[in-house]
């Protein structure tokens, strides 16, 4: 199978280079955070494995840690995740013949993987959907050995964990600023960043994700010509 596939594990491997960088790095940081809180070890790679949604796992960290209810949590995992079903409208066409592989590559869909798809142009000579397969695989594969690396050493060796869960942010800020480049339309980052501005001063931290999440959905709506005439 892998010399049948070797242009499209060749081609993934190579874009997906930037993405190891940063996943290694987020990874290993959410695996010591997760034992920080003295949680077993092994929850790091079972979360990076089954869940595999790394804003989503940094934020279970401290719903875990508070004892939050399940509504809330389902609530608040509904909102973070939505983001994902818009991904999911825009990759229609593309993961419309990718057949037994295409449930997981809805599973494995993230910013990052989606920030891949977008931004580079596919190589007409691949078969594409394996491509995509390998492409997500690798990424996955990179979060769930920094979180399992991070976990092991973090439950060996002690660490000062402070600023750690500022590591996806600063992920996001970088991607940000590609999509920016990509795409060339203010309109939607400023949308953002006013959705957040006034989230921060109207509402309580713990409420802020939430609310900000949707009223950027209220504004991207309302501004909806704008945003595709730019």
């Amino acid at each position: 199978m892998i010399k049948r596939y070797n242009n499209e594990i060749k081609k993934a491997f190579q874009v997906s280079i930037p993405v190891m960088m940063g996943y290694g790095v987020l990874g290993f940081a959410f695996g010591l955070l997760l034992v920080s809180f003295e949680y077993a070890w092994y929850l790091a790679p079972l979360m990076s494995l089954f869940v595999y949604a790394g804003a989503l796992q940094f934020v279970a960290i401290n719903f875990f840690n508070v004892k939050a209810g399940l509504v809330d949590i389902a609530l608040a995992t509904w909102f973070i995740n939505l983001r994902q079903s818009f991904y999911g409208l825009s990759l229609l066409k593309r993961f419309k013949r990718a057949g037994k592989l295409k449930p997981y590559l809805i599973f494995g869909l993230t910013d990052e993987t989606y920030a891949l798809l977008t931004t580079i142009k596919d190589d007409e000579q691949l078969k594409k959907r394996w491509y995509y397969f390998f492409l997500t695989a690798f990424n996955q594969s990179y979060w769930f050995i920094g979180s399992t690396l991070g976990a092991i050493v973090g439950s060996n060796i002690d660490f000062n964990t402070a600023g750690l869960e500022f590591s996806l942010t600063a992920l996001f800020v970088v991607l940000c600023i590609e999509q920016y480049k990509n795409l060339q339309n203010s309109v939607p980052f400023l949308i953002g960043a006013t959705a957040s501005l006034i989230a921060l001063v109207l509402v309580p931290s713990d409420k802020m994700l939430v609310t900000s999440i949707v009223i950027a959905l209220v504004l991207m709506f309302s501004f909806k010509k704008r945003v595709e005439n730019e």
